[in-house]
């Protein structure tokens, strides 16, 4: 288990939020097993810390939603990263 928290499925907003900023080192992985050949079953279970074997469906949504916002991320997501941050 990895022992941070994930939802089931990641934001989709326009915008990047707190849960994308918290979860980029997580993103990277996605893209890094994808571009590796690694199976979804098994990154699920190694970046999410869930059994596709138990719940395969939950495990399937949540490497497929992640992987989805990684690759926005590379789009567009990073443009947040790089312009000025506004703070509460």
């Amino acid at each position: 288990m990895t022992g941070k928290h994930f939802e089931d499925r990641a934001p989709d907003a326009l915008q990047l939020t707190a849960y994308d900023e918290d979860h980029l080192a997580d993103y990277i992985r996605l893209l890094d097993a994808e571009d590796g050949g690694t199976p979804w079953c098994d990154a699920a279970a190694l970046i999410f810390g869930i059994d596709p074997a138990i719940e395969p469906d939950r495990a399937r949504t949540m490497h497929d939603s992640h992987l989805a916002r990684a690759r926005w991320m590379t789009e567009v997501g990073y443009a947040y990263l790089l312009g000025p941050r506004i703070t509460e």
